[in-house]
């Protein structure tokens, strides 16, 4: 095969393209979050007090350290990650589990009383001690 052929192929694997999608995707989601963060939820948090942390300075010698713009990055991430755990991660898990079509694991599981280890339902022989197992 030659070095185009090749690349064709990689290019053209599904999991490639999907990850490109996905970065797209996640860029574009990722400035509709910030926007979100720091538009509506932020100025929210000022309303009490019109707290503005952006001009805190601390300055030793002719350092100046912006503790402030620190301060409000960190703010702005914790925000952030807050508004897509609750407006996205949470809502898809909901929905996974919903189309959720396989019996949940343990129900098709025992455990070895020797080694603790869980093995299937069915199982007469521990499949990490080999130890017997008692028929359910």
């Amino acid at each position: 095969m030659s070095v185009i052929s090749d690349f064709k192929e990689f290019v053209l694997r599904g999991n490639v393209v999907d990850l490109a999608v996905g970065v797209v995707i996640g860029a574009g989601f990722g400035t509709v979050v910030t926007a979100f963060t720091k538009g509506i939820i932020t100025p929210l948090i000022g309303l009490p007090g019109k707290v503005d942390l952006s001009g805190l300075t601390i300055t030793v010698g002719n350092a100046h350290f912006l503790v402030g713009e620190f301060l409000n990055s960190v703010i702005t991430f914790l925000l952030t990650a807050l508004v897509v755990f609750f407006l996205v991660v949470r809502p898809v898990n909901y929905l996974m589990d919903l189309r959720k079509t396989e019996p949940p694991v343990e129900a098709s599981t025992k455990e070895c009383p020797r080694c603790l280890s869980k093995v299937p339902a069915a199982a007469t022989r521990c499949a990490f001690c080999t130890s017997e197992l008692a028929a359910e």
